[in-house]
């Protein structure tokens, strides 16, 4: 006999009602006889659940109006049809949320090429030219440190880590924390590689200038990530609130005024220190003991964090061999902007690596996001590549990232003629743009973003398969390599016009 019979119920997150008593059961979805104790049988349709509450949650947090809804809570049975997959968004939403960020990014670093066109002849730089060495490893680890942690609170942030106050504020002390870590001993071993390097071409060694670059090196790593960090964090709360997508805007805002803020600071205060030697030599070593000192709380801070326990002890590799490939890119500036063969690389070196840098950055953290969504690194979501990947699937496919990776390369000239503009109607470079001038540069820029782009798309997949996060480890090396990618190409640029004789440009003048 059949009768009904009043059950307790549990609501799922696309409206149906589950009778308690199945949940745990495999048979979930299908009909199910239960038993009175009187041995009159009750027959229950359970409808299936299709999804559950954070799955829903995941699965809208980048929607095409980037939005993040919190409509899977609803224990209401009218909901509507299931929520599309994530990432559903056109090139021209993308292309619309990154142009702003990454024009002013551009505008950034083209200020920053200004104030390095203008440094170079200060005397801290004349007579300690290893302070050139530190510009990239200094801007590289600004890249490396900030746009990591872009990436790694815009993902948190997708999938809903940050929703509330107490889940915000672990993530904003932890990440905090961690980064003054890194800041500070890869600055410290950024000056040493600085050292190392202007040491062997030359044969000598001078203990005064070692331990001013220290000094200047940890002072303005510890400085500018404190700085950077903090509108980093202003940046992804205003965005979520915004509805807008913050792997589209984070990493281009956090190198918009990066560059400059880090470049002003190391030539003010290795300036500084350097104007100390004369009459108080022991400012250097104290400047450089003082942020040494306070490792040991940041540190404290960074492992009762658990989400940043593990970076704290996994993510050194990156950061050291990032700073040491940018260190390569400062060792190729030292030796050529003093020659006058390579007159105006000052002003572009940080512009074509801070755009080059930029892009590969978004590119790095939205393919990231999106297998974060899948799972967790390790798993082999169906759109991930288990080989190396072809440049025509990078670039010519129909999936989100390969139009994503598409509109950030057509970005690539029309950012450059409005930089290279800016830079020649403010007389910076000391080099006029004349056609091929502007042909060589394109090249070098647009081959630049398009080596990068390709690495991207196969090293965050590659690292995804090995159980590495990519938004610790990926962000790193691909900006370290534009850095040295982007510095060699235009060092090439700049060499080419030099021997075919481009006297229209000043090159050499």
């Amino acid at each position: 006999m059949t009768s009904t019979l009043e059950h307790k119920e549990n609501p799922q997150a696309n409206g149906a009602v589950v009778p308690g008593d199945c949940l745990a059961s495999p048979g979930c979805g299908q009909p199910a006889d239960f038993l009175r104790p009187d041995g009159t049988g009750v027959e229950v349709v359970v409808l299936e659940s299709r999804a559950n509450a954070k799955g829903v949650r995941e699965e809208d947090a980048l929607l095409e109006n980037g939005s993040q809804s919190n409509e899977s809570d609803d224990t209401s049975t009218d909901r509507g049809p299931e929520p599309p997959s994530p990432l559903k968004e056109t090139s021209f939403s993308i292309g619309l949320q990154v142009l702003f960020p990454f024009l002013l990014a551009g505008f950034g670093t083209v200020a920053a090429g200004m104030v390095l066109d203008i440094v170079q002849h200060w005397d801290v730089f004349k007579h300690v030219t290893e302070v050139f060495i530190l510009v990239p490893a200094l801007l590289g680890l600004k890249g490396n440190l900030e746009m990591t942690l872009a990436s790694r609170l815009s993902t948190a942030a997708n999938i809903g880590q940050m929703d509330t106050p107490k889940e915000l504020w672990k993530m904003i002390t932890g990440n905090m924390a961690l980064i003054q870590v890194q800041a500070t001993v890869v600055g410290f071993l950024a000056s040493i590689a600085a050292v190392v390097f202007g040491w062997i071409p030359d044969g000598h060694f001078s203990m005064d200038h070692a331990v001013l670059l220290c000094a200047s090196s940890v002072a303005t790593a510890f400085i500018a990530s404190l700085v950077l960090g903090m509108i980093m964090i202003g940046v992804i709360i205003g965005s979520r609130k915004m509805g807008i997508n913050p792997d589209n805007v984070a990493t281009p805002i956090a190198a918009s005024l990066g560059d400059l803020i880090t470049l002003a600071l190391l030539s003010g205060i290795s300036w500084g220190l350097y104007k100390e030697l004369e009459s108080r030599a022991y400012m250097n070593p104290l400047v450089c003991a003082f942020f040494l000192s306070l490792l040991p709380i940041w540190i404290i801070i960074a492992r009762k964090n658990s989400a940043t326990r593990e970076v704290l002890y996994s993510g050194w590799e990156p950061v050291i061999i990032a700073m040491a490939i940018s260190s390569v890119g400062g060792l190729i500036l030292d030796r050529t902007v003093s020659d006058p063969n390579f007159a105006g690389m000052a002003v572009f070196t940080p512009v074509i690596n801070g755009v080059g840098g930029n892009l590969v950055a978004v590119q790095a953290s939205r393919i990231s996001t999106y297998l974060h969504m899948s799972g967790e690194p390790g798993d082999s979501p169906g759109t991930a590549p288990r080989k190396c990947p072809s440049p025509c699937s990078t670039f010519c496919g129909s999936d989100v990232n390969s139009r994503s990776a598409r509109v950030l390369f057509l970005l690539v000239v029309p950012g450059h003629l409005v930089f290279l503009y800016t830079i020649h109607s403010m007389q910076g470079g000391h080099t006029t743009l004349t056609l091929i001038f502007i042909v060589f540069y394109m090249t070098a820029a647009l081959l630049q973003v398009l080596i990068l782009l390709y690495i991207a798309d196969w090293m965050v997949h590659w690292m995804w398969g090995r159980h590495l996060d990519p938004d610790n480890f990926s962000i790193p090396y691909l900006t370290a390599l534009g850095d040295l990618i982007g510095t060699g190409l235009l060092a090439l640029s700049f060499h080419v016009l030099w021997l075919i004789g481009d006297r229209d440009s000043d090159v050499g003048d």
